[in-house]
């Protein structure tokens, strides 16, 4: 199986390294998309994230990515030309589905404009999560829930990784959703979740 690999906003290519090689041993052939958050526009990611897929289209594949990385190929994915081959399914780890509060929180902030780019704001925007195209891909989601709950935690006592509430990263009911005790930045790196991954790739 061939797989694509998709880091996250302010991370590259080598945050997802661990978990390509876990599915080389596997016996998957795998490849890592790198993109730009603070340079690039979300449509120019996503319009080369959908040049790389159509060349992946010749054989079945699988696509993964990590918080905004999976954001990105739910878009890409979305919106191939309809001739191109869709992913055998879409694992997404961590990613928000909705534009998460923290993003909303701090994405008027300078600090947060500078470092996140065009990206940054599109998580701060339910509207435009929204105008993504509908996916007939099945769909993994794997949330965290090690982060700080309580009187002093920006969600609550709801269930998160640090950065993401569980709720923000639900997308249909039909969807697979596992969640487990893991935080946001290095969810790609649990020894369990390469384990559910590799189940859901070879």
């Amino acid at each position: 199986m061939r797989v694509l690999l998709v880091h996250g906003m302010g991370r590259t290519p080598i945050s997802m390294w661990r978990l390509a090689r876990a599915l080389r041993q596997a016996g998957c052939a795998t490849e890592l998309f790198g993109y730009l958050a603070a340079r690039q526009s979300v449509q120019e990611i996503v319009d080369k994230l959908k040049l790389r897929l159509t060349v992946m289209a010749d054989d079945a594949y699988v696509v993964i990515g990590h918080s905004l990385g999976g954001t990105l190929l739910r878009s890409a994915v979305a919106t191939l030309p309809a001739d191109v081959r869709r992913p055998r399914r879409i694992i997404m780890l961590a990613t928000p589905n909705h534009s998460p509060r923290l993003a909303r929180r701090f994405g008027a902030m300078l600090w947060y404009r500078a470092m996140n780019g065009d990206a940054g704001q599109w998580l701060t925007d339910e509207l435009r999560f929204a105008g993504i195209p509908p996916m007939d891909v099945p769909c993994t989601i794997i949330a965290g829930t090690r982060g700080l709950n309580g009187r002093w935690s920006p969600f609550g006592d709801e269930a998160n990784d640090g950065l993401v509430a569980v709720t923000e990263t639900e997308l249909n009911a039909a969807d697979e959703l596992i969640t487990l005790p893991v935080t946001h930045a290095f969810i790609m790196n649990d020894a369990k979740v390469r384990e559910i991954v590799k189940a859901r790739c070879v």
